[in-house]
């Protein structure tokens, strides 16, 4: 597959992962915590930070309640619509975001919660690609109306099965568009160990022939470094100023230094994958030759003597004749005499 560029930036299997910091609604719907968000994205190494571009009443009714995780981080059991009108994010806020994005040399991207209208909104800000939450991954009209604008598809997964994952796809490519990167997600805040399912990160590259990555719920950084070491091309994951800040996410996200700590890991990960061909490397050859083991003999051995397996010996270095010969000499006559540990060669039998 060619590679999806964001901003520049190269995506594929053979570049180093593409980090979204996942800012969310963490700003708590002020601008300066946006700002400081950003600032802790750019200064981690992510090339990304995501926030949702949302009005409250575009996202939910009145009466819908909230979902337990959301209760259990916010201590509150009110209807969703009273919290998410917090966390709506000003539309005049918007410019000063996307300069200091700039400034800090971050992408900036953001996820069209609210519908074709926030679709709109940030299509008239040139967003760079349209990351879709897991929420809306069957939501096909959303999935067609932003699409048709041919800018690279992000799509988290959680609570999906294989089916909808496919069916999410198959509505994109109806656009024309085959710029999609699929993210493997469990919608938990925070995802346990034993719900986090990596493997289907493997299954999923199997089967789709889209970019793979993985949207991470999980605490600390071990579910984001094995996604890496299973050939995750895309990592996200929530960052927030300070874990015990009040809203829904906070206390699943990664904190300033544990965020670095994870890029940092990632990207160590991804250069010890390799080109996956199985070959020494340059800095291996050269002792190939000492590490390596011959033929020697084990004792001294006569001219004219019928060789024996107990004659002989396998040690270093790998410049006699090869192990590989050890069962083939015996029977052979010697035609010199030959010291003992002395490597042997062809032409002495």
């Amino acid at each position: 597959m060619e590679p999806i560029i964001i901003d520049k930036k190269k995506i594929s299997y053979r570049h180093s992962p593409y980090i979204i910091a996942e800012a969310g609604v963490n700003h708590n719907g002020r601008l300066e915590y946006a700002l400081k968000l950003i600032e802790m994205a750019a200064w981690a190494g992510a090339d990304a930070i995501k926030f949702q571009t949302f009005k409250a009443h575009e996202v939910t009714t009145a009466e819908t309640k909230l979902a337990e995780y959301q209760k259990q981080n916010i201590g509150n059991d009110g209807p969703m619509i009273e919290m998410i009108k917090k966390l709506e994010l000003k539309e005049l806020f918007y410019p000063k975001i996307i300069r200091h994005c700039k400034k800090n040399h971050i992408t900036f991207l953001s996820s069209p919660h609210g519908g074709f209208e926030s679709v709109d909104f940030l299509q008239k800000l040139k967003i760079k690609a349209f990351k879709i939450s897991s929420a809306d991954l069957t939501n096909s009209p959303l999935l067609l109306y932003a699409a048709k604008f041919q800018k690279p598809m992000i799509l988290s997964t959680g609570m999906a099965t294989i089916a909808e994952v496919i069916g999410a796809i198959r509505t994109v490519l109806k656009t024309g568009n085959k710029k999609i990167i699929v993210l493997h997600c469990t919608t938990n805040y925070p995802c346990p160990p034993n719900e986090t399912n990596l493997r289907a990160i493997s299954t999923m590259m199997k089967k789709l022939p889209h970019y793979i990555g993985y949207s991470d719920h999980t605490l600390g950084s071990e579910a984001a470094i094995g996604a890496v070491a299973l050939g995750a091309c895309v990592i996200e994951k929530h960052i927030t100023l300070h874990k015990t800040m009040k809203g829904p996410d906070h206390g699943a996200s990664a904190e300033p230094r544990e965020f670095k700590d994870m890029v940092k890991k990632i990207k160590k990960t991804h250069i010890m994958l390799g080109s996956g061909e199985k070959i020494p490397n340059a800095s291996e050859m050269k002792y190939i030759p000492l590490i390596r083991k011959s033929i020697v003999a084990k004792t001294d051995i006569k001219k004219g003597d019928t060789i024996k397996q107990s004659f002989l010996a396998i040690k270093r270095p790998g410049t006699g004749l090869a192990p590989k010969y050890f069962f083939s000499i015996p029977g052979r006559i010697a035609k010199r005499n030959i010291r003992k540990d002395t490597l042997l060669k062809a032409s002495d039998f």
